[in-house]
């Protein structure tokens, strides 16, 4: 069977799945992306990858409002116009799995008719109650509910380009129109639960020189990029009485500068130096380590090490950082947000707070730092979710193959 997966930034989400299924007997697996967007650090041994040319820029003088659409139908077709060489030499997938969230899907199943095609549905935007309008630091504009609201374009041409999809978890899959819900399966894209296990030897040396091990009064927190979206701002601002309350806890933040949802901070400035500078008087900066993005042995070590481990997201896509550290054993302190809430039950596998409370997160912090043994049933139940619901080789393997079979 020939199985080909197309992301932009491939192998994006597919990483996982597609070298596990490349290791299955009488499976080729092959690749495809964007050639500017791919990382070659990230290429998936025995997966050739066909690299599509960067589409062109939007049509001059379209509104500002469908420049989103019009360049995933150029991505669209960008992807065709390559795969069309590689058609005329013989590919004829039977199964393409596609991240349309870009337009990359559009034109696949009009292209290849006797392939099935699948997409992956991340997130669907709505002009309230989600992520737009939840924080009233960044309130939205109309311009913003109109941009947003003709971004899903994409998404409805994709659903109908698409033989079937998709979703991570139920509280993302029932965000999309209930005309199309009915098409979307749920699969996550799974924790590598062997890899990333609780390890009471665990010990990691910061980037600083600080040593750090299992057992130590350790707090963290981890984002792609320090940003609102994720609740950089609601972390820090509980900092302070954290660290003022328990002082021989230590925290290690870890995340980027850049931006990967909502707005850009002021022209000059990261998200994560202004809300350092707005608590740094109050915090004890011996204590707090910031690291860039980790190697993922490294991250790994940080989860491990962790007492407890501070997770915040808008109403949004959710975290794969969060179920890693579940994963992990970690106690996980997270905003009561609904795809957290999904996931965690309050007092049963986790601990929740209100998102817009710092104090309440600070309160919650300092309980959980002053008794790890009285939470260690939580850690272990966390531990089993992630085992049970999202392990990678016992359910989202599986699950890719009943979607190419079925």
């Amino acid at each position: 069977m020939d199985v080909l997966f197309i992301h932009p930034n491939f192998p994006g989400q597919f990483r996982r799945v597609a070298a596990a299924l490349a290791r299955q007997p009488g499976m080729r697996v092959i690749g495809m992306g964007d050639q500017s967007w791919m990382d070659p650090a990230r290429a998936i041994a025995d997966v050739p990858v066909i690299a599509y040319p960067k589409p062109g820029d939007s049509a001059m003088g379209a509104h500002a409002h469908s420049r989103s659409f019009d360049a995933a139908v150029r991505r669209g077709h960008q992807v065709v116009t390559t795969l069309s060489a590689h058609k005329q030499q013989g590919l004829e997938p039977d199964v393409i799995f596609v991240h349309p969230g870009w337009g990359d899907g559009f034109y696949l199943r009009d292209f290849f008719p006797g392939a099935k095609v699948v997409g992956l549905f991340e997130y669907y935007y709505h002009p309230r109650g989600t992520d737009v309008g939840f924080d009233p630091e960044f309130p939205s504009s109309f311009e913003d509910i109109f941009r947003l609201r003709t971004t899903n374009a994409t998404q409805l041409l994709a659903l109908d380009s698409c033989d079937e999809g998709f979703s991570p978890t139920a509280w993302q899959r029932s965000l999309f129109p209930a005309a199309w819900r009915y098409r979307l399966s749920l699969l996550h894209e799974g924790v590598e639960t062997d890899v990333v296990a609780p390890d009471p030897n665990a010990q990691i040396t910061l980037p600083d020189g600080t040593v750090l091990k299992a057992g130590d009064e350790v707090l963290t927190y981890v984002s792609r990029n320090l940003e609102p979206y994720r609740g950089y701002h609601i972390f820090m601002r509980a900092l302070p009485a954290i660290l003022q309350a328990r002082p021989e806890c230590h925290v290690v933040i870890v995340g980027g500068d850049g931006v990967s949802y909502g707005k850009k901070p002021e022209p000059g400035t990261t998200w994560k130096q202004k809300y350092l500078d707005e608590v740094k008087d109050g915090l004890d900066l011996s204590r707090v380590h910031f690291t860039d993005t980790l190697p993922y042995e490294t991250y790994v070590k940080v989860l491990q090490v962790s007492r407890v481990h501070v997770y915040l997201t808008y109403p949004f896509i959710l975290s794969w950082s969060m179920l890693e550290a579940m994963s992990a054993g970690c106690l996980v302190l997270a905003s009561g947000t609904p795809p957290v809430e999904e996931v965690i039950s309050h007092g049963d596998n986790g601990l929740l707070f209100p998102f817009l409370q710092p104090q309440r997160l600070a309160d919650a912090a300092i309980e959980a730092l002053a008794d790890p043994v009285r939470f260690l049933p939580l850690r272990e139940q966390a531990r089993k979710t992630i085992e049970e619901k999202f392990d990678f080789h016992r359910v989202t393997v599986p699950g890719y193959l009943r979607m190419m079979e079925g």
